[in-house]
């Protein structure tokens, strides 16, 4: 089969499609036919710390068609459409745990499909299990149009957020944003965050923020919450240090959270898998949830998907489709 792998070299990784054996399910396993997998920004990442060793696979969501189960897999027949979550996934097969997978809804495309496990997964864990928002609460989103942030404007809303405010550094992703529906955007290039969210909130404050960016916002992050806000940490794309007034933590009763799947467990990582699969399935068939797709591309243009990414000019997500039969557009 065809499948992507990270190819080390001293300068870092570089992804390539390579020709790799047909994996075969163990008793306690799913064999995915993929059809779609979303591009997320961690695997370029990924890439770059692959200097030495053997190929490394590559893609943590994907949806395709069961293919074979393993005699003890009793919830998933062959020719189920489910989309998952594990590491290569980006491939014409995949071998997943059969809590890891969800069932597609005839609704959804596969393109849709293998671009909502990783981000929605990530974002109800930090917007919903861990930042446990409540009906008609103020969410903040920094990095708006990021795969992850939009998933979670989108759980926010479908779960009964009041306003949702997000934030960019770029106007026409500004404008991209309210087309999508956000109530309040901010565009922190010309911007402060703290003097807009006052402003929305009469001086309250937001009750979660949702954060990608890190160390460069924290300061202002802190100072956008409300008293018992929580702050939520996915990612750190501005930097991973800051320096932190503890008054404001102190006097405000602070929460301040980080969210991972590095330090998991397995059983910790299928538990938000089901409970994403709980909350989302229903508002995903209805049509309540959709990704913007910013592009797509052929399996075999792995290496140009993720050049575009590093460019920073997507809206919403870059998927690869994998099976011939579902067409594309670069």
């Amino acid at each position: 089969m065809r499948a992507a792998r990270i190819l080390p070299h001293e300068d870092g990784g570089k992804v390539a499609v390579v020709e790799v054996p047909t994996p075969t399910p163990g008793p306690g396993e799913v064999l995915v036919q993929v059809k779609a997998s979303a591009l997320n920004r961690g695997e370029i990442l990924q890439a770059g710390r692959v200097l030495t060793g053997e190929p490394q696979p590559i893609g943590v969501e994907f949806a395709g068609v069961v293919a074979a189960v393993g005699a003890e897999v009793t919830q998933w027949l062959p020719g189920d459409r489910v989309m998952g979550h594990g590491n290569g996934g980006q491939a014409e097969y995949f071998l997943a745990a059969p809590l890891a997978l969800m069932r597609v809804p005839e609704t959804v495309s596969w393109v849709q499909a293998g671009a909502f496990p990783n981000v929605f997964t990530t974002a109800h864990d930090a917007l919903i299990t861990n930042g446990r928002l409540a009906e008609g609460e103020t969410v903040l989103v920094n990095a708006g149009s990021s795969g992850i942030a939009l998933a979670t404007i989108e759980i926010a809303k479908a779960m009964g957020a009041g306003a949702v405010i997000a934030t960019t550094r770029s106007e026409d992703k500004a404008q991209q944003l309210r087309d999508f529906g956000v109530d309040h955007v901010i565009d922190v290039s010309v911007e402060n965050q703290v003097e807009a969210v006052n402003a929305i909130t009469g001086d309250h404050g937001v009750d979660i923020i949702i954060d990608s960016v890190g160390g460069t916002v924290f300061e202002d992050n802190l100072n956008s919450l409300a008293v018992q806000g929580r702050l939520v940490n996915i990612g750190r794309l501005g930097s991973s240090t800051s320096t932190i007034d503890l008054n404001v933590l102190w006097l405000k009763r602070l929460k301040l959270i980080g969210v991972t799947f590095k330090t998991r467990t397995e059983d910790e990582r299928v538990a938000c898998i089901q409970d994403c699969a709980r909350d989302l399935l229903g508002p995903l068939a209805a049509g309540k949830l959709r990704t913007p797709i910013d592009r797509t591309y052929a399996l075999d243009q792995i290496a140009d998907a993720h050049s575009y990414m590093a460019t920073d000019r997507h809206f919403g997500k870059i998927v690869l489709v994998v099976d011939d039969g579902e067409d594309g557009q670069a």
